[in-house]
């Protein structure tokens, strides 16, 4: 290594070179880096869409779901095999574990599909599988809003667009909302039918027939061989219409004759709106690995190149678009890097003069710059996490150049020349260096392992301080000693400069004046009676633990942010029709346009009892966009609970807000599952806890997944009588379906459809309805016969979706929680109530969501924090060889984790699993650094000065290091005090937000190193030189004690056994 140093100081033009070249790639990373808002989470996460016209949510689920759920569970790797089975289809989400590889998984879940397909029902459709995502928001909307347009004008647009914006490879999906699918309708005029004598039957029997594709094959003549068409698939409208469907003698009855053909759009389930106006809109999801800023860019170019040749009274425009955000906050967490940079080269100049100041903070550029490389290298996009770990890299990047420049510094002053200086300084410094930044990697190493989503979302950043302290140690090393070498020039060397080095040197440092002096005839003191320091030291801590024990705030999952995303959910329960949905939907919509603030608003109605993981009672769903922070005069959570409030009242429904969540997505905070395999057990059960939770006060937003309460008509079929009649169960589900939907008589694609286009058979709308149900007539052999005679029609309580996770049927209770109120809290009352009541062992109740998320990350953090603690305590020994140093530079530890429980004491803030707790882990690896430092010149001036009583040591030993420990601690916490304060300063964009989203988004971690840092470089500065002074106190103590109590010497009479 001393060759190394001795190389890249004598031959500083190669080593500049070299330091150039990584400065050059470094930026040129920069330049090339992918650029997002949040980390991007590969989670393995498929959807298996099976359709099944007219069965039955209980059919649903024996013979689609449960063939299919016995392949999927046994893929390898699965986490979680979630299905619903509800009317016309079952929906598996196939969870991954995080880690598992999505190409791998995706093929995996593609042959087990492939395997259940022999047990599904013939009559089923094929199944459809879809990579899906965990964020519940899309990444741009796209609105096509026209009051006098064609409504097919208006489809066919978007639905150009949207083909083409889901051919990009980026995006995952473009769902369009607002719009009505297509279908080819054959109305049957049933005085027509009966004229005619003609069964529904057989008119959908002359479609069918009429609608296949012959295999007509080929002949061979000998002389040549020619193929055979019978052309006789239905390809326009007019195909349908000209259909023979019964020929009598010479005459023919056409479908013409008995029915209207017309190409149209399917009854209305749904509205959009953007801003309250009517609108087709296309919600684009990404794929998981996509950039967020470039796949919105393409999609936005799609839409401008359609732009100059739209109509002009076709308006489009952008709602929820996330990129601009993304970029907003790369470049404010870049404004805030830069001006934690400022403070921190203005303190460093400040203390260390100019040209050292500048050697000290090239390190910062550089070390940047070297972990772009490996960063772009390895894939990483540039987000907030890459970004925050830069920041929290910041203060600790620079120590080792800030000691190595300060002894290089004290050295000049004596006189020797720069080379020299900075040459011994790397050498002599080399190891402490070398041990810190090892130990603090040694802490973030095992936060890399975070299993998981959090830990995919979290390993951004131990991974990006990796990188930086790499490259911070390359140039304390090599390239600063190197730049010292051709720069390095010593402070004015006065003589009261030179008195004070020699006295620090050499002398007595408690006779020098000001604050060094003052500090050593403290020290002095502390070490003279080490003991009681190290007992007011103990007190500190332990009171410190005790009080957060008392008056602690409780814990949460993540950080509670200010957000400029939400999502309003209406719920309504009740046999709604879909103009009745959307009247309730539209008002709530009216409340919301009036509040200042709201920037676009998208909505979109629902049918209830669709089966969705947000519950089966949702009529609609209206996203909110927020003006940007310094446009608005109210935070964004401020806004959110205004449109709470405004929505509240409104009678037969309820409204809840959920914000856009940042970190790991998790849902609700407050989630309990009910899983049983006797599924009459479960909704009773279910309405009993929701029953108490309703009386908690401070929960709110309460759902859950039990079935409606509605009714459904149940058609009973006395098939002994229907016999009687000619009829049958067939005949009668014909009959009834063409009063409903239709009867799907088949399919076919005309041009520029998105897919094929229904064509089904039903009866005109004045013939449709309940009461239509009464006065059906079906055609047998014995002529028209109402259906009235052998069916009975009575309501029954309806069935909408049955949910299984992993093949046990489940009910769930999710609840939010009202500002100011911990879900910890809460969910620990609820789980007391579980405990004192009774329940029947057949069903297992537990807390899923965050609650589980942050029992698992607790979990992990604290192992971690064991891990890191063990690392550390190697690495320690290997360099010191002495178990008590070892263990005493360990204290900073408990005393940095004694600081962060004060800290959130006096602030008043809970304990977040997450970022608090990564912040405890990452302490662990940074407070070490000063007692590294104090600990290794403690030895070496022993060695150096064997004549020295340990008090004269240890006093000059921290004499000598206060300046670097009170200069590192400092950068460290200046570098992230604006974000701990809830300060976003940015001076390149002279923006200055309190309270802002990226902000509160930082302040628990921030919050826990500045408060841990400052509390344990305080006690450490007094309690580890008093501490390396205790074995040396406690020798001599008892050495007075055997002094004051000599041993005797006289031998004792022998006592005989029996004497």
């Amino acid at each position: 290594m001393n060759a190394l140093i001795d190389a890249a100081v004598t031959r500083t033009r190669t080593t500049l070179l070299l330091m150039g070249m990584v400065l050059i790639a470094g930026l040129i990373g920069l330049n090339s880096i992918s650029i997002e808002a949040e980390p991007t989470i590969e989670v393995p996460f498929f959807a298996v869409m099976i359709y099944h016209e007219g069965i039955s949510p209980e059919d649903s689920e024996r013979l689609l779901v449960m063939p299919m759920e016995k392949e999927l569970r046994s893929v390898e790797g699965v986490r979680e095999l979630t299905a619903y089975a509800s009317e016309g289809s079952a929906n598996l989400v196939v969870e991954f574990d995080a880690t598992f590889d999505l190409n791998e998984a995706l093929v995996d879940v593609r042959e087990a599909v492939d395997r259940a397909k022999p047990e599904l029902p013939s009559t089923a459709e094929e199944p459809i599988i879809q990579e899906q995502t965990a964020s519940e928001y899309p990444i741009l909307q796209i609105n096509f809003v026209a009051e006098d347009v064609p409504e097919r004008t208006l489809y066919n647009l978007a639905l150009d667009i949207r083909n083409e914006i889901e051919a990009l490879p980026e995006v995952l999906e473009a769902q369009m909302q607002g719009h009505r699918e297509e279908v080819l309708e054959v109305i049957i005029n049933p005085a027509a039918l009966e004229a005619y004598e003609l069964s529904a039957e057989e008119l959908i029997n002359t479609i069918v027939r009429n609608n296949r594709l012959i295999p007509a094959g080929a002949i061979d003549t000998g002389e040549g061989r020619f193929s055979v068409k019978v052309p006789s698939v239905i390809e326009t409208a007019r195909d349908v219409y000209d259909l023979p469907v019964r020929a009598n003698g010479d005459a023919v009855v056409m479908l013409r004759d008995v029915a209207e053909v017309r190409r149209t759009f399917k009854d209305r389930v749904s509205y959009a709106r953007v801003n309250g106006k009517r609108a087709i809109s296309l919600n684009m999801i990404k794929r998981a690995n996509a950039n967020i800023i470039d796949t919105v860019d393409k999609a936005k170019a799609i839409v401008e190149r359609h732009r100059p040749n739209l109509p002009s009274k076709i308006e489009v425009s952008y709602t929820q678009e996330q990129a601009p955000f993304a970029e907003r906050q790369v470049a404010e967490l870049q404004g805030n890097i830069l001006t934690a940079l400022a403070l921190v080269m203005i303190l460093v100049v400040a203390a260390m003069g100019f040209r050292s100041g500048i050697i000290v903070g090239m390190g910062i550029p550089v070390s940047f710059l070297f972990s772009l490389v490996i960063l772009t290298y390895i894939g990483f996009t540039f987000n907030f996490m890459v970004m925050f770990g830069m920041l929290l890299g910041l203060g600790m990047l620079i120590d080792g150049a800030i000691v190595v420049t300060e002894y290089a510094d004290r050295k000049m002053t004596e006189g020797l020349p720069r080379q020299q200086a900075f040459s011994i300084a790397a050498k002599r410094m080399f190891w402490p260096v070398v041990a810190s930044v090892a130990t603090t990697l040694a802490a973030f190493l095992p936060l890399m392992f975070w299993p998981g989503v959090p830990g995919k979302f979290m390993r951004y950043l131990p991974v990006t301080v990796f990188c930086v302290l790499s490259g911070s140690l390359l140039y304390a090393l090599v390239f600063g000693p190197a730049l010292g070498a051709v720069l390095g020039k010593a402070g004015a060397r006065n003589q009261h400069a030179v008195d004070t080095l020699k006295e620090l040197e050499d002398g007595d440092p408690t006779l020098l004046d000001g604050i060094t002096g003052a500090y050593a005839r403290a020290l002095r003191w502390c070490s003279l009676h080490a003991g009681l320091t190290f007992l007011v030291t103990l007190s500190v801590l332990i009171g410190s633990f005790m009080l957060y024990g008392q008056t602690g705030r409780g814990i949460i999952f993540f950080s509670d942010t200010q957000a400029m995303y939400g999502r309003i959910t209406v719920r309504a329960l009740g046999n709604l029709s879909v103009d009745d949905i959307n009247y309730l939907v539209k008002e709530v919509e009216q409340e919301v346009l009036d509040i200042e603030g709201v920037k676009t608003m998208n909505t979109m109605t629902l049918m209830p009892g669709e089966a969705s993981r947000f519950g089966m009672d949702r009529i609609g769903v209206i996203f909110i966009e927020l003006h940007e922070e310094f446009d608005r005069e109210m935070l964004g959570n401020d806004i959110f609970e205004l449109i709470r409030e405004r929505t509240q009242d409104f009678p037969g429904i309820s409204v809840e807000l959920a914000r856009m969540e940042q970190g790991p997505p998790v849902g609700k905070p407050i989630q309990l599952e009910f899983s049983s395999q006797e599924k009459t057990l479960l909704e009773p059960t279910v309405r009993r806890v929701r029953d108490f939770m309703n009386t908690l006060d401070g929960v709110r937003d309460i759902d859950d997944t039990r079935s409606l309460p509605g009714i459904e008509w149940k058609l009973s079929v006395d098939r002994a009588q229907a016999a009687l009649y000619g009829a049958d169960v067939t005949l009668v589900g014909i009959a009834v379906q063409l009063v409903t939907g239709g009867v799907k008589v088949g399919e076919y694609r005309p041009d520029r459809a998105d897919d094929a286009v229904d064509i089904r058979v039903r009866f005109p709308e004045e013939s449709r309805g309940i009461g239509a149900l009464d006065d059906l007539r079906i055609m047998t052999g014995g002529g028209s016969i109402p259906i009235s005679n052998f069916v009975t029609r009575e309501p029954v309580p309806n069935v909408d979706t049955i949910q299984r996770i992993d093949g046990i049927p489940v009910e769930f209770i999710r609840a939010d929680v009202a500002p100011g109120v911990l879900a910890d809290t809460k969910v620990g009352e609820i789980q007391a109530w579980l405990n004192t009541e009774e329940f029947d062992e057949r069903i297992d109740i537990s807390f899923r969501g965050a609650n589980e998320e942050q029992a698992e990350s607790i979990g992990f953090v604290t192992g971690a924090f064991g891990l890191s603690l063990l690392l550390m305590f190697v690495l320690l020994v290997t360099q010191f060889n002495s178990l008590y140093q070892s263990v005493l530079i360990l204290f900073a530890v408990v005393m940095s984790t004694a600081g962060v429980l004060l800290g959130l004491v006096i602030l008043g803030s809970p304990f977040s699993a997450i970022m608090t707790g990564t912040g405890v882990v990452a302490l662990a690896g940074i407070v070490v650094n000063n007692n590294i430092v104090l600990i290794d010149t403690y030895n070496k001036i022993k060695q150096v000065h064997p004549e020295l009583d340990y008090v004269s040591v240890i006093v000059r030993t921290g004499a000598q290091r206060l300046r670097p420990v009170v200069l590192t601690t400092v950068t460290t916490i200046f570098g992230l005090l604006p974000l701990a304060s809830n300060f976003s300063i940015d001076l390149v964009n002279r923006n200055i937000i309190y309270g802002g989203q990226l902000s509160t988004f930082w302040v628990p971690l921030s919050q826990a190193i500045v408060s841990g840092l400052a509390f344990a470089s305080i006690l450490t500065l007094f309690a580890t030189p008093a501490m390396l002074a205790l074995p040396y106190r406690l020798r001599e103590f008892t050495g007075r004690i055997r002094t004051l109590f000599p041993q005797r010497t006289t031998t004792e009479p022998t006592v005989q056994p029996g004497g």
